[in-house]
């Protein structure tokens, strides 16, 4: 029987020599040096993992901006439930991006709060204790319901001017056009949409029926049910605003209808030059939420040469470090 040098076939598998890689070397932040944020934000490029994947996302928009594209950002309503809505009142205010998609709990939910405070809470409360006390949760953010009848409030007699003058003209009005008339109504400096109606951007909601707005809307519906609001225009407008621009690019926070009505539109336009994704979905399942940007590639919804990047992580976290070191200045 043939003897087998089981140590010489260990040694040749494990100990193989190897090629020699150049690039970057894998290095983190050295706190011997004391505790300096910008540089610790810049040894995420050295770090490896989401840090790494972060520190490119810096990168991409700094690109965007340099090359005088426009900027689509997007974001979905849990976005607005957190304190990121100053941080998006802050790009809208000082004109940082071109178009902003949302859906319609990233529309209330601004002018929600400036009838009422948003409290910190619980991820583990009862739902059963919170309903009996008509509070309503958001991860671990509570929302009294309260705010949600200052709204009707607020909201009922508007919809009823904007219904007497479809009846007057016959044409119905658009989700960003009601936008904007909110955002001017409101009339409140910590609005996102507030600044975005006073500076010109336009804010688009595809699923403008899918939240405390379309609760609105369908009640409103009971008392006038030839009341109309045109989706497909807005539709239309999002798509063509991307046809013809020399530069663009995207920045989407969360998926679903956000994430494809912006990717979408640019389908249109053979794709965006820039792309950054923050989200936690998977690819997995097939969805377009978890779908990566190179996915996008193959519809033509990016560009083939598209610099492009998703980063896996809590948005809550990582969008205030891509806005500080990217379009804070």
């Amino acid at each position: 029987m043939e003897t087998i040098d089981k140590e010489k076939i260990a040694r040749e598998n494990i100990l193989r020599d190897s090629e020699e890689l150049s690039g970057v070397s894998i290095k983190g932040y050295d706190f011997d040096k004391g505790v300096d944020y910008s540089e610790i934000i810049k040894s995420f490029s050295s770090t490896g993992y989401q840090a790494s994947h972060l520190s490119k996302a810096i990168e991409i928009v700094k690109k965007m901006r340099e090359s005088k594209s426009k900027i689509f950002l997007g974001y979905t309503s849990n976005m607005v439930s957190s304190g990121l809505r100053e941080i998006f009142r802050y790009l809208a205010k000082h004109k940082k991006v071109d178009v902003i998609v949302t859906t319609a709990g990233g529309i209330e939910e601004d002018f929600i709060k400036c009838f009422g405070d948003f409290i910190l809470g619980d991820f583990k409360a009862p739902g059963i204790e919170l309903r009996e006390k008509a509070v309503n949760r958001i991860g671990n953010i509570f929302v009294p319901n309260s705010r949600y009848l200052k709204f009707e409030d607020w909201i009922m007699p508007i919809l009823e001017e904007f219904y007497l003058e479809q009846r007057k003209t016959g044409k119905a009005i658009t989700p960003s056009k009601l936008i904007w008339e909110l955002g001017m109504r409101i009339n409140n400096e910590q609005s996102i949409y507030y600044w975005a109606a006073k500076n010109g951007i336009p804010v688009y909601c595809p699923a403008i029926m899918d939240g405390s707005l379309g609760d609105m809307i369908y009640f409103f519906k009971y008392q006038h049910s030839d009341f109309a609001i045109d989706v497909a225009e807005d539709g239309k407008n999002l798509n063509d605003s991307t046809i013809g621009l020399k530069k663009s690019g995207v920045i989407i926070l969360g998926s679903g209808t956000v994430k494809h009505s912006i990717l979408n539109a640019h389908l249109y336009r053979d794709g965006a030059d820039y792309a950054v994704y923050i989200n936690t979905a998977q690819e997995f399942d097939g969805s377009d939420a978890g779908a990566t940007p190179d996915e996008a590639v193959s519809w033509g919804k990016l560009k083939g040469n598209c610099e492009s990047v998703k980063v896996t992580g809590d948005a809550s976290i990582l969008f205030p470090i891509l806005v500080a070191e990217s379009f804070a200045d």
